[in-house]
């Protein structure tokens, strides 16, 4: 490079113009960019309007046809809100200006707008429950109702990242803490948990915490297929980070749909659960094949026609799911549209990759199979259990062979782009028209380089490709169960105890001295202590300490979440004056714990999410793993057979006090 001297002031004036024009661009673009999120904020305040007006009308009118307006008329709104808060977040995006380019042109995704909420009062009914219910001063728990209230509101809008999930999976683990302590047949808070459908605008409501947990994984399984749409799949590392992301999508989809039942809005219903999987499940492997197609390392093309024939027959599954009721009633239709045009896309490839295979692969030697073998790849399409044709090991008939599976990929790619074009919301997405195109033009080039002038007979009809995939694909359960967390009300007390499961009296403080024997009772378990015998004639049994009472507080200091051995430590520190206990002693529950149903009223026989309680679930410490590995079903356990009482925890000492 040629350095050259100006004269003096003529290279800071020119730079310095520059620099002014640089930076009138960048003032010019942030006043687009601030104008037009000003513009969508105020877009999403009028539909807002909008759907509380329908919803109210909604709720009042008991006209059917009118409900029926009513609730396609929140389909249209809901689904203008989700394309303005897209758009939001896309504005937000722009800023980096340093964000790298896609250099390849990947096929759209279809990702899942999250359900929406109301605001919820926590405050009233669990002040009034402590209070009640506990005997303590609702009013102490402002911090901790706060904190819940705060990660709640938090939770409506996440991040498209990792953090986001992390911030709607904390939320479902207090959920699931608050289900086992606050949720109960006897008494539970009384809370309306409304949610709007994902896919139809139109609200729902229900009293069961299983509505609030179900929609919230429902959330986490949405936000993973956002995640997975917005990665650049035009490397290796993005389309493997997209396929875990819709991998994960379908294992949350997968879930609700195995134990989620009598759904209060269509977009947790089980057909729409299964077709969502279907859809989530064809999407990763979509993105496995985009990995195996990119340059480096190459995959053979006989392999890559498989999986694009994997991929179609994936497709076409969820093209057959969504075009069935009642599906067909709350899917967007350029949703299946797109689907359509995405099997024959793939299609048409798996016909492209085995032309190419068949023409610019060496023929098999005498003695061995090309790997994987023709009669792997191809299959007749009327004879699909009989092995495929033999192998043309012929140049002439390879290349004949090979226009027959070209002549499948152009039909296949103009039927895709016939398809993309009778789709008025299709025709605005250029990308999708982009990719087909391509593809369309790297077949009629193969197609022109293949053929001849003296070709004046057509070759045989070429045969199917037989569908199959080399990674095998996994529904990948959600990271819920690997979730540190700690109870926000901890400070109640532990859950095998303190919960609206069971009721018990606040006995003390009582005094006791010690005796000739010591102390008279016998302690056993850890958090909180249980007195497991008491000695007839000893101190305790004088002070009216009885079995089955748990320790609360020594001294005055509370001593719910304490050790075996730090309680029998206070006791044996106990000088001549004696020591101070206040007891909880539990009673009998007016209904036997273990019998009858323990599903929600609401939701009948079928029930929602099951109660956590009634399945073998450890109850936690203050800060350990997600109380349940994901919502938590696993299986019965046997509920304690003394009295309708809490067995006690066997993992601590048992010992005589002194």
């Amino acid at each position: 490079m040629i350095l050259e001297e100006r004269p003096d002031g003529q290279g800071e004036g020119e730079d310095s113009a520059r620099l002014q024009a640089a930076d009138s661009g960048l003032k010019t673009q942030h006043s687009w960019l601030q104008s037009r999120r000003t513009w969508i904020h105020q877009q999403i305040s009028k539909e807002l309007r909008m759907r509380t007006g329908a919803e109210n009308l909604y709720r009042a009118t008991s006209n059917n046809q009118v409900r029926e307006t009513v609730a396609l008329e929140l389909s249209y709104v809901n689904s203008n809100l989700q394309l303005l808060k897209e758009e939001l977040e896309g504005l937000s995006s722009m800023v980096d200006m340093e964000q790298p380019k896609s250099e390849g042109v990947t096929v759209p995704m279809i990702p899942l707008g999250l359900k929406e909420t109301k605001e919820l009062d926590w405050a009233t009914p669990l002040k009034e429950l402590i209070s009640g219910h506990f005997g303590e001063d609702g009013a102490a728990y402002e911090a901790e109702i706060m904190e819940l209230e705060g990660l709640r509101q938090a939770m409506r809008t996440p991040s498209r990242d990792e953090a986001g999930l992390q911030l709607l999976e904390a939320y479902y683990d207090q959920l699931c803490f608050l289900d086992m302590r606050f949720f109960s047949p006897a008494r539970s808070p009384g809370l309306l948990f409304q949610w709007y459908d994902s896919l139809t605008g139109v609200p729902a409501q229900q009293r069961a915490l299983a509505f609030e947990k179900g929609s919230v994984l429902f959330n986490i399984g949405a936000l993973h297929t956002q995640i997975g749409a917005c990665q650049d799949r035009s490397h290796p590392e993005g389309a493997h980070r997209a396929a875990q992301a819709f991998q994960r999508a379908a294992g949350a989809f997968s879930l609700l749909r195995e134990n989620f039942s009598h759904a209060p809005s269509p977009d947790m219903s089980t057909a729409s659960l299964s077709t969502l999987e279907q859809l989530m499940a064809a999407q990763a492997q979509e993105c496995i094949f985009e990995g195996l197609s990119l340059p480096a390392p190459a995959t053979p093309h006989n392999c890559l026609a498989q999986e694009a024939a994997q991929v179609a027959a994936e497709y076409r599954l969820v093209h057959r799911a969504m075009a069935q009721p009642p599906v067909q009633d709350y899917v967007p239709p350029s949703w299946t549209t797109l689907v359509h045009v995405k099997a024959e896309h793939f299609r048409a490839l798996a016909h492209y990759h085995a032309a190419v295979a068949l023409f610019d692969g060496p023929p098999a030697a005498e003695g061995e199979l090309p790997l994987p073998t023709h009669e792997q790849v191809f299959q007749p399409p009327h004879f699909p259990e009989s092995r495929g044709p033999p192998l043309p090991q012929q140049p002439e008939e390879r290349r004949k062979l090979a226009k027959a599976h070209l002549k499948h990929a152009i039909l296949g790619q103009e039927e895709a782009l016939r398809l993309h074009a009778l789709c008025r919301v299709l025709r605005t997405v250029d990308l999708l028209q982009a990719v087909v195109a391509q593809a369309l033009q790297h077949s009629l080039a193969k197609y022109s380089e293949l053929e001849r002038e003296d070709d004046f007979f057509e070759a045989t009809e070429a045969p199917d490709i037989q569908p199959k995939t080399h990674q095998k694909l996994e529904v990948r359960p959600s990271s819920l169960s690997q979730m540190k967390v700690a109870d926000i009300f901890h400070r109640l007390g532990p859950l095998s105890v303190f919960s609206t499961k069971n009721r018990w009296q606040l006995v003390g403080p009582l005094h006791l001295t010690r005796g000739e024997g010591g102390f008279g009772f016998t302690l056993r378990g850890d958090s909180p202590v249980l007195i497991a015998a008491v000695a007839p004639g000893g101190q305790a049994a004088a002070a009216g300490l009885k079995e089955g009472d748990y320790i609360v507080s020594v001294n005055g200091q509370p001593c719910k979440w304490w050790k075996h051995a730090e309680v029998v430590a206070q006791l044996r520190a106990a000088g001549e004056a004696g020591v101070s206990l206040q007891v909880v002693s539990l009673l009998p529950n007016p209904e036997p714990r273990g019998t009858g149903d323990r599903r929600p009223a609401l939701l009948g026989p079928g029930g929602l999410l099951k109660s956590q309680r009634e399945y073998g679930v450890e109850i936690p410490a203050p800060v350990h793993a997600s109380p349940l590995p994901l919502l938590g079903w696993s299986r019965k356990t046997n509920w304690y057979k003394t009295g309708g009482r809490p067995q006690p925890s066997t993992g601590g000492d048992s010992g005589t006090c002194p």
